[in-house]
């Protein structure tokens, strides 16, 4: 495995006060080494990835100040744990709703070191504009090519290999329900975390038009709100008239947005090692 991300000992911190509160009340704090985000279409299998994976380590609440059910969980691989964050089943990334706008603001500030992109093996077309706007934010991506039984009595052949070639990313056929394919599905996120696997996301290109755009407002955004971990992306965003994300980014509230993921983030990880018990 590759050396350990830096934001994995932020995570692993011994110092704060959550940690300490529940140290007085005598749980036996544990700690997860990767966070990953399982992201899908509405009605691919996602939940049943998650179940498969998870097993009974799992903790459900709420996203703060949200009514979305918010349901994590973890396992682990070669000695590893790996914390895995079920997000709303959403079709896109562009926050007209809730449950898109929860999606979206985990994987830009969440920073999970890996995002699995669950997608409906009979669906595919549907499917895959969720796959390339995760692109957009993050590289660090396996699509999970779910419900290839269904495809197979369908009479559908899904090449997974022409799949991965032609998004840059790799691509893993399973039936979740009977649990086919899930190892090899957590054996590559663990290797596209590592580096072992190394990932190179197909993007579109945009007109020259657009570009020079991106070109003139990505220094801008950067300079206006250094951190963000994808300035490409707001300036996407800006370009194609997202007023909330104008106005996120004008009032400082993506800033905000950032830190209360992390706080989130540092808090749903303790929740996990005191319910999650197999």
């Amino acid at each position: 495995m590759s050396q350990m991300p830096s934001s994995q000992s932020d995570r692993n911190c011994t110092s704060c006060s959550v940690h300490a509160h529940l140290a007085q009340m005598g749980v036996s704090i544990g700690h997860y080494d990767y966070l990953v985000a399982l992201a899908g279409n509405p009605n691919t299998g996602k939940s049943s990835v998650f179940n498969a994976l998870t097993g009974l380590k799992q903790h459900v609440g709420n996203w703060t100040g949200k009514t979305v059910t918010r349901a994590e969980g973890g396992y682990q691989l070669q000695g590893k744990n790996y914390k895995l964050v079920d997000l709303p089943g959403t079709y896109s990334l562009l926050s007209a709703s809730q449950d898109e706008e929860i999606a979206r603001n985990f994987l830009l500030f969440g920073r999970p070191d890996c995002t699995i992109v669950v997608v409906d093996a009979t669906a595919l077309e549907r499917n895959l504009n969720l796959v390339l706007q995760v692109l957009e934010i993050t590289e660090k991506v396996v699509v999970c090519v779910n419900l290839m039984d269904e495809a197979g009595r369908k009479g559908l052949e899904v090449d997974t290999r022409a799949l991965s070639r032609d998004l840059g990313v790799p691509a893993i056929p399973t039936v979740a329900r009977t649990k086919e394919g899930l190892h090899e599905l957590a054996r590559t996120a663990a290797g596209v975390i590592s580096g072992e696997i190394e990932t190179k996301a197909k993007r579109a290109q945009p007109p020259h038009e657009v570009q020079k755009a991106l070109d003139e407002l990505i220094p801008m955004i950067d300079a206006f709100a250094p951190g963000l971990p994808n300035a490409r992306w707001v300036a996407f965003r800006l370009l194609d008239g997202d007023h909330k994300v104008r106005q996120a980014l004008l009032s400082g509230e993506l800033a905000t947005i950032e830190a209360a993921q992390t706080t989130t983030d540092e808090r749903f990880s303790r929740a996990i090692s005191i319910h999650g018990s197999q």
